[in-house]
């Protein structure tokens, strides 16, 4: 379904924030001088602040009005939804006239030309009027050569040459740099228009379009395919530029030598399909590279998630050889990119070469008497020389053309997928009820089996209502109908005024704990407070440092019950039974209509009436739609995330540290290095030698004739000239081999390393950091390393070997030009040393912006159905383009700086062209013109290459942040090794025995003790309870015994064995668990049961039975290899629950911690659950941590904690008569009132 363009909302959605762009610092571009502007002077103070201290976000220019993500994204939407239209239209048009309609869609390429064309027509302008400036300089060039040869022409003509060149490369140079800052700011502009488009289309896609489009693959379509739709447009005026140059170049080299030129465009005939082919290959390679990336993304992803539970089962190995699996198969595609890029460097290489041999060489053969003179050798090697970087960049555009194509593909194909229609619910109805369903069916599909059959259910305005079922019932779809979450196949919804909404997975953002419960609405001090005390926060908010101000993590879980303790306070009762409405009711109603459902009530109500009825309060008349009961429990996100707050990402100061770089190189290998050097020392030579001979032909070029046999020598020359054009292509050859097999080295070593610094980081460590922090290490700061580096490593050390062998040459032809060398290199280090301290740091700045892009981007595709259903779309979109307009800013800042940079050190490349003219003049007839024709032609190179020298060793460094980045975990402090050399005997623990001495934790050394003088011990197969208000401490308890925690004094013992001197997995292996989150992972059911391969079929389906799911499990296509979505999303959550409980059994171990462990199943289940537990663990020393006091009936023995101290350490019966703090606990929750669940305390 394509997209309607009515929901894209208004441009009114995109008005700045008070305090914008007029609040901060703004750029004082506009407002310059024209010199100011050509020269990018206004930017100076920015680069002599950046050198004088590490520059801030602060300290930057904001972006002018025109380049921002405020005007940017509305005029593009405009755009796109006029093509959706059109579109739509022409389909209609097609139908209309009985054709058949084709198979096409609205065209993302043609939307953006529509809002881009204009600035698109003004850089392509700037970019002709450089490329024929570039042509003028060889034409000046020949005249001086003539100049010299003409020695009775000699006057102040020279001096005239002289100076109009330095004019023209001069011009050239601010041209040029004009074309670069537009190109650059264009192709932001469209990126980020790109990307607000991705970010709003997120928030509309309908459940279809969700699981055909995982978290991972939307991030990748933001940061891969619209990154390189970025690229594409920086380049893509050298689309027409390269063929215009190459013409321009073939019609000068006409004038020189003839015909002769038509051989060289015949080798040009020749390469050009060939580039093609290599495209065409190119192509399928990063089709294949973009869908494994996008696994990689997902699975690393889930991992990160998931990552408590891959340390409490000891799965890391596991799930790492996962990762680098993938990981490899992108490093082969790699590897054939590479080697196809091998023909790419030949022919930036060789082509020019062999389009000058083929033209000498036909040239010679047109006429015998044609001869090489020093006017045409050196006016053809100059315009040889600008054609070899049109060459180049052909088939480097034709491929990312091809590859940008692919990432066109998928941005339309997500742009057009199917969004939620909001016709499914009425949402102007203004009758008597608050929601009404009328025989209405649902599927999560459209063609979809229903999983809600012919609901008539009238809810009445204010009143509360329960819906309860067993798992899999369809009480979540229930509500998922209601937000519109679900495609209506039959009948009518209506809803009537706003929606709040609990989610049966509690999302919760990266921001303060008053952010997350105000969720963007205006504070209102008393009703807030009245919020805290309704929802049980104000103990939690007490015990927290930085109270409501305290920054949640991204991993805060809440548990989830099917609690029924409400049943006899609400209004109304649905009780779902197969996506139907199986009875519907009052309490009193439902218990007095039918024996059996009275039963179901009365077995699974338990009587803890009085903390039940503390919990309902009718805050508000609007429609609360609660998909959980927050039970005041232990909660960890409040008991050790108190603890901690989330880390803004940290933004090192001063210079990249050279052992970064020596890094990169020891994973490359230094017998690579060595080689590359080699090579391109090679490559360079033979150049250098080509042009002496050329430059030595044409001087015996005029007495040739006086020879015998002048045509043999003339012949021999050629061949010389050819024979070292062959080494040259050998030695490039072999460079860029060397380079593909070091580069994939490095890329495999930085990524492996990256990956096991991660997965041993301890789990604080994942608390405190966001997740986008971490994967745009794996994927931003890596494509650095992979695609690169490796890169600017070479080009530097080319352009190193460039530039001293032209100086070289120069000095040799006019050895005074060494005094105008000497000052304009210290002011090439002068100005790289100002630049390098301000380009660095705002590089630093750039990276630290990307990942709340990625960051903001996962949070909002993970509470999706929490944003619509309080419909708060526009404000997360308003945050959304915040966060790109952060980073907006720092790409601005950092393109000025570097055309700040290339028009002071093309100047001073320009100044060196000039002086070493004005020394050719000033020679006069003591100079060969071959010499003046050989020492200028250089000099017009050296421009380049010094430009690019410095600014390849600047990208080197700034580029190294990325490695600096990678490298940063490797210094934080990891969790204990895996494995250890003392190794606990491979039946242990055998008896169960868990022993605390003296045992103290804290989670930070610069924090108080979480724990203090825990000392206890267990028997052998004892069941203990653990229980103790918020924040005594009962899960970290469990965490230390996992060593998730480490201890700050005493020891653990289990078995007689200190666990402090076991490895990690050997502790952890040995330990069972069973966690409050049912966290699955995207893959196969039984991958997700036993990752490690280690059980037979027999024994999975045992324990899935065990667990009640054998008969669901059956009934699934695949069985056991029945796909599981990412999250596990398409299984509910009861179900999830049960798996994690069919790993406890099938990983059967002699402890077992439970932590709430039947939080998600419904009470019917949680009996049937907790029946199974004591038998199967009954010779099992089983730990239960105590959330709900009534789950520690029939525990042997009761751990009562407070404040990190254990009070109380008995019988639950003894603990009762002694009347202590857990007697308190139990008459608070009604126990003790409740002569059932007495008699079994007692």
């Amino acid at each position: 379904m394509f997209s309607n363009p009515l929901r894209w909302g208004s441009q009114s959605s995109y008005q700045q924030v008070a305090g914008g762009l007029d609040a901060q610092k703004c750029s004082p571009e506009k407002s310059a001088s024209l010199f100011s502007k050509v020269t990018y002077s206004w930017f100076s103070r920015i680069i002599i602040l950046g050198y004088k201290k590490p520059l801030e976000r602060e300290d930057l220019f904001e972006l002018n009005e025109s380049d921002s993500s405020y005007t940017v994204c509305p005029i593009f939407e405009k755009q796109w939804r006029k093509e959706v239209l059109r579109h739509q239209e022409r389909q209609k048009a097609q139908v209309s006239i009985h054709k058949e309609s084709h198979a096409g869609k609205p065209s993302l390429l043609y939307a953006l030309w529509n809002t881009f064309k204009s600035v698109l027509i003004q850089v392509a302008l700037f970019k002709v009027f450089a490329d024929i400036l570039a042509f003028i300089s060889p034409l000046i060039m020949k005249q001086m050569i003539i100049f010299c040869e003409h020695t009775s022409d000699f006057g102040w003509s020279g001096y005239g040459y002289a100076v109009a060149l330095f004019a023209v490369v001069f011009l050239q140079t601010l041209v040029l740099q004009q074309y670069q800052r537009f190109n650059m700011l264009t192709s932001a502009k469209i990126k980020t228009a790109v990307i607000g488009l991705i970010y709003k289309k997120a928030l509309l896609l309908s459940n279809v379009s969700r699981k055909q489009n995982s978290t991972g693959e939307i991030i990748n379509l933001m940061s891969a395919d619209a990154q390189q739709l970025m690229d594409l447009t920086a380049n893509l005026n050298l689309l027409w530029s390269a063929p215009f140059q190459i013409l321009m170049a073939i019609s000068l080299l006409w004038q020189e030598l003839g015909p002769a030129v038509l051989a060289g465009m015949a080798v040009l005939v020749l390469v050009i399909p060939i580039n093609a082919l290599v495209a065409i290959r190119v192509k399928k390679l990063k089709k294949s590279q973009t869908k494994n990336k996008d696994k990689q993304i997902k699975l690393l992803k889930e991992i990160l998630h998931g990552i408590k539970i891959l340390k409490l089962y000891a799965w890391e190995p596991a799930y790492k050889d996962k990762i680098i699996k993938i990981r490899d198969q992108e490093l082969e595609f790699q590897k054939s990119t590479r080697y196809l890029a091998v023909f790419s460097m030949l022919t930036l290489t060789c082509v020019p070469f062999l389009v000058s041999l083929a033209t000498f060489g036909i040239y010679f053969l047109l006429d015998e008497e044609n001869i090489l003179t020093a006017t045409k050798v050196f006016t053809s090697i100059s315009l040889f020389n600008i054609l070899r970087i049109p060459l180049f960049d052909l088939p480097v555009i034709i491929s990312a053309v091809v590859q940008t194509r692919i990432s066109l593909g998928r941005l339309e194909d997500f742009l057009n997928s199917e969004e939620i229609l909001p016709q499914n619910i009425e949402t102007n109805y203004a009758g008597d009820y608050a929601v009404g369903f009328t025989n209405a069916s649902f599927s999560w599909e459209k063609a979809g089996i229903p999983v809600l059959k012919d609901l008539n259910v009238k809810i009445p305005e204010g009143a509360l209502v329960a819906v309860i079922g067993q798992v899999g019932s369809g009480k979540s779809s229930v509500l998922s109908a209601i937000l519109g979450e679900m495609e209506k196949l039959t009948g009518v919804v209506q809803k009537k005024g706003s929606v709040a909404y609990v989610s049966q997975q509690a999302w919760i953002q990266n921001c303060t704990l008053q952010e997350n419960i105000l969720f963007g609405s205006t504070m209102q001090k008393q009703f807030y407070e009245q919020i805290l005390e309704a929802c049980a926060l104000v103990p939690d908010l007490e015990q927290l440092p930085n109270g409501d101000q305290t920054e949640i993590g991204e991993r805060t879980r809440i548990l989830v019950t099917h609690n029924l303790t409400l049943l006899p306070h609400v209004d109304l009762i649905v009780v779902m039974e197969n996506g139907r409405v199986a009875h519907m009711g009052t309490h009193q109603e439902l218990v007095s209509k039918s024996k059996n459902l009275t039963n179901f009530l009365q077995v699974f109500s338990d009587k803890e009436d009085a903390h039940a009825s503390k919990r309902i309060n009718v805050i508000d008349s609007k429609t609360i739609l609660e998909d959980q009961i927050l039970e005041q429990k232990d909660r960890p996100s409040l008991d050790h995330r108190k603890q901690f707050s989330m880390k803004k990402e940290k933004i090192p100061v001063g210079g990249v540290k050279f052992s970064i770089i020596v890094k990169y190189l020891q994973a490359f290998g230094w017998l690579w290095v060595g080689l590359i050097v080699a090579t391109y020392l090679g490559q360079n030579l033979m150049s250098i030698c080509q042009n002496l001979w050329l430059s030595a032909w044409t001087k015996e070029a005029k007495h040739m004739t006086e020879f015998t046999e002048w045509k043999q020598i003339r012949s021999n020359k050629l061949s010389i000239y050819g024979l070292l054009g062959l080494i040259q292509g050998l030695f490039v050859c072999s460079g860029a081999y060397v380079l593909s097999r070091g580069s994939l080295a490095a890329s495999r070593t930085v990524y492996t390393q990256l990956l096991n610094d991660v997965l041993h980081l301890p789990l604080q460590f994942f608390e405190t950091n966001p997740i986008g922090q971490i994967i745009s290490r794996f994927t931003k700061d890596m494509f650095v390393v992979d695609m690169r580096f490796h890169y600017y490593l070479r080009t530097w050390l080319n352009c190193t070997l460039d530039v001293i062998g032209t100086v070289l040459v120069i000095v040799g032809a006019l050895p005074l030009f060494i005094l105008a060398v000497i000052p304009l290199i210290i002011f090439y280090f002068t100005i790289q040393r100002y630049y390098v301290a301000s380009s660095r740091q705002i590089r630093r700045l750039a990276g630290a912006s990307r990942s709340p892009i990625i960051s903001h981007f996962g949070e909002t595709l993970s509470g999706v159905s929490t944003i619509r259903a309080f419909g708060h779309e526009q404000r997360f979109i308003q945050q959304n383009k915040e966060v790109v307009n952060e980073n907006l800013v720092c790409f601005y800042n950092n393109v000025i700086a570097n055309r700040w940079l290339s028009v002071r050190l093309e100047f001073l490349g320009n100044l060196m062209v000039f002086f070493a003219a004005l020394l050719a003049m000033l020679a006069g007839n003591s100079i060969d013109s071959a010499i003046v024709g050989l020492s200028i032609s250089y000099a017009l190179n050296i421009t380049h290459s010094l430009n690019f020298w410095v600014r390849k060793a600047c990208e080197i460094e700034t580029n190294a942040v990325s490695i600096e980045r990678i490298c940063e975990y490797e210094n934080i402090e990891k969790e204990a090794p895996w494995i250890m050399p003392r190794r606990p005997p491979s039946q242990w623990p055998s008896k169960g025995i868990v022993e605390f001495v003296n045992y103290q934790a804290r989670y930070r050394d610069d924090l108080g003790l979480v724990l203090q003088d825990i000392t206890f011990q267990t028997h052998g197969e004892e069941k203990i309870g653990i229980v103790g208000r918020t924040g005594a401490g009962k899960s970290t308890l469990s965490n230390c015994l996992f060593r998730i925690v480490e201890g700050s004094g005493g020891k653990i013992i289990i078995d007689g064995i200190d666990i402090s001197t076991i490895g990690l997995h050997d502790l952890r292996g040995k330990l069972n668990i069973i966690p409050q989150d049912p966290i699955l992972f995207s893959g196969t059911l039984q991958m997700n049961l036993d990752p490690l391969d280690k059980y037979s079929d027999s024994e999975l389906w045992e324990v899935l039975e065990l667990c009640h799911l054998k008969e669901f499990v059956q009934s699934l296509p695949g069985r056991l290899l029945h796909e599981i979505s990412e999250g596990g999303e398409n299984l509910s959550v009861g179900q999830r629950q049960l798996v994690c409980l069919a790993r406890a059994l099938l990983r059967k171990t002699k402890i077992l911690v439970l932590d709430e462990a039947t939080a998600s199943v419904d009470l019917e289940t949680d009996h049937v659950v907790q029946t199974t537990l004591r038998k199967e663990f009954s010779d099992c020393t089983v730990l239960t941590i105590a959330h709900r006091l009534r789950s520690i009936i029939g525990c042997d023995r009761v751990l009562v904690l407070d404040s990190g101290r254990i009070i109380e350490f008995e019988t639950p019966q003894n603990l009762i008569r002694q009347k202590g703090l857990f007697f308190a606990m139990t008459t608070k929750a009604g126990l003790t009132q409740d002569s059932e669940t007495k008699n079994k305390f007692l």
